[in-house]
């Protein structure tokens, strides 16, 4: 009867061996489909990550082009309405330098009337302006007080 029973005790222990080993199959049989698929699936997913950035990366260098370019054009803008208000002035200046020597013209009693209240003004007794035939001036650098 002994043998018997250690007979029955190792078709018991051969039987749940066999159970554990079917239960353990399907995780197993899991595990090494999941292995598989993350050995097969990590280098296709960095693939399209990458392309991803790529795509970002390009989108970035687009976006920052159109703001350049919309900066130059800002500048250019703004430089030629500057040349224009320059033009603009420079022809308000001639136009009233025209009508200020027009004004001179022929007014001669005028002109004098200014040059020798500009004398007059003059705080300096160091020179001494000569109106002369031709209507230009002469200097006399020094002249001796005593």
């Amino acid at each position: 009867m002994i043998k018997n029973n250690t007979t029955t005790t190792q078709s018991v222990h051969v039987t749940d061996l066999k159970q554990t080993l079917e239960i353990m199959r399907l995780p197993t049989i899991l595990l090494f489909a999941l292995i598989a698929v993350g050995m097969y699936g990590c280098p296709k997913y960095n693939v399209w990550q990458k392309g991803l950035e790529g795509q970002a990366e390009l989108a970035r260098a687009e976006q920052n082009k159109k703001i350049r370019i919309a900066e130059a054009q800002a500048i250019k803008e703004s430089s030629e309405s500057l040349a224009q208000a320059e033009i603009i002035r420079a022809r308000g200046v001639a136009e009233a330098n025209k009508i200020i020597g027009d004004s001179l013209k022929g007014n001669e009693a005028y002109l004098r009337y200014l040059y020798i209240n500009s004398l007059a003004d003059n705080k300096s007794q160091n020179l001494i302006y000569i109106p002369t035939e031709a209507g230009l001036p002469i200097l006399e650098a020094g002249r001796g007080r005593k």
